[in-house]
């Protein structure tokens, strides 16, 4: 991996490791405002709202340009959604804009690899990739939880005087500003790649109408169709599990939302562990064979709710993630390897994140559904284990079914 990569790297983990912090923050502004308890699910979902409405559109914007200037463009949106937070804006209208710049990001920023990289590099940079991307979750969620400590960051306003001005969240996000700041500078040296796949036309009616085209072509492909549902899956579970653990640790560990926040930084870690191990055994030719993780980690799941000591649980939180990253960054590689044959990389991945955001959008709507009817976290957990597993095994037999056929 040469200079250039690392620049794109840099400029990832920065960007993701705001946009991670921003989240904690986000929660935190909620709870001081006392808005529902189901108001926290719906803060990801005005987040993603963008990555679905926006999906026919971001492919061609991320492929007519080089995919460093697109990754900068979208980096101010988020900055400016930030900056509209912290003035004020209700917390998920402001969160929506930043979801715009993200929905914007996601296709340079997966993209630039497949124009970058030969082949062969693929999943080991993807394996990178993902791994500066968990790397911003874990220290996301770190950084999240001490900022909005009101111990350590009430103490930081009161020594600094700034306690008149900002409450414990608006000095949180007036941090995460800086950071969008850094991953802004990184963004202006990403090397410039040969714009490929440039979009034949811009007319909105045009986009729409190829996106469907291009969306049921990568669907009806064998490898392109296994991995679309897999990530699918993984992030839409991911999204929801992510909250699942807050309230999980609240009722099993009676823990606050600053020690919860670090739970959940446990996934990331070994989301990272499994991505380090898929990068460097798993071929791409093989990707498919890491399937059977998926349904060992559903299950892995539901054992959560017999969990009450916190080192068990990040044991615990430890093993999902590292079957997480396992059988994900392969399939993830696949299908930008798929897609970038088929139809260019921007394309491809604005079709993956509108896929997965479909999923996420489904099953946090039905966490925030079954919050809102006070459903006990316990049952919520088995029922994602279980939904988790099913999934994973329907995959897993229709894609050994095609491969007898």
């Amino acid at each position: 991996m040469n200079r250039g990569f690392y620049i794109i790297l840099a400029a990832q983990f920065f960007s993701a490791l705001a946009d991670n912090a921003l989240l904690f923050a986000a929660i935190a502004l909620l709870m001081e405002i006392s808005a529902p308890d189901w108001h926290v699910p719906l803060l990801q979902q005005f987040f993603i709202i963008s990555y679905i409405l926006l999906a026919p559109f971001v492919g061609s914007f991320a492929d007519s340009m080089p995919k460093g200037r697109v990754m900068l463009i979208s980096n101010f949106i988020k900055l400016t959604g930030c900056l509209a937070m912290l003035a004020g804006m209700p917390p998920l209208y402001a969160y929506a804009i930043v979801g715009l710049g993200a929905a914007a990001y996601s296709p340079a920023k997966y993209g630039i690899l497949t124009e970058y990289l030969p082949p062969s590099q693929l999943v080991e940079a993807n394996g990178w990739m993902e791994g500066a991307t968990v790397a911003a979750i874990v220290l996301g969620a770190v950084l999240g939880g001490l900022m909005i400590s009101p111990v350590l960051a009430g103490a930081a306003l009161r020594d600094w005087g700034l306690d008149a001005w900002l409450g414990v969240p608006q000095f949180a996000i007036s941090i995460i500003v800086v950071l969008y700041l850094v991953a802004a500078w990184f963004n202006l040296h990403i090397p410039v790649v040969a714009i490929d796949h440039r979009p034949p036309r811009k007319n909105p009616v045009f986009l729409v109408y190829n996106f469907w085209h291009l969306f049921k072509l990568l669907w009806k492909d064998p490898l392109g169709q296994v991995s679309l549902a897999v990530t699918t899956l993984f992030w839409g579970v991911g999204a929801t599990l992510r909250l699942v653990v807050l309230s999980w640790a609240a009722f099993n560990m009676k823990f606050g939302l600053t020690e919860a926040t670090q739970l959940t930084a446990v996934v990331a870690v070994g989301i990272a562990i499994g991505s380090a191990i898929a990068g460097k055994w798993v071929q791409l030719e093989n990707s498919v064979k890491v399937l059977p993780a998926g349904i060992v980690l559903g299950l892995t799941v539901i054992s959560m709710i017999f969990v009450n000591d916190w080192r068990v649980a990040a044991g615990l939180l430890l093993f999902i993630g590292a079957l997480a990253g396992y059988f994900v960054v392969p399939l993830n590689a696949l299908l930008q390897h798929r897609g970038h044959l088929l139809m260019g990389a921007g394309h491809s991945i604005a079709i993956q994140n509108f896929n997965e955001n479909i999923g996420i959008l489904i099953l946090l709507g039905a966490y925030a559904f079954m919050v809102g009817h006070g459903v006990h976290i316990h049952w919520i957990i088995v029922s994602f284990g279980l939904f988790i597993s099913l999934a994973m095994t329907v995959i897993w037999r229709r894609h050994r079914g095609d491969q007898v056929h």
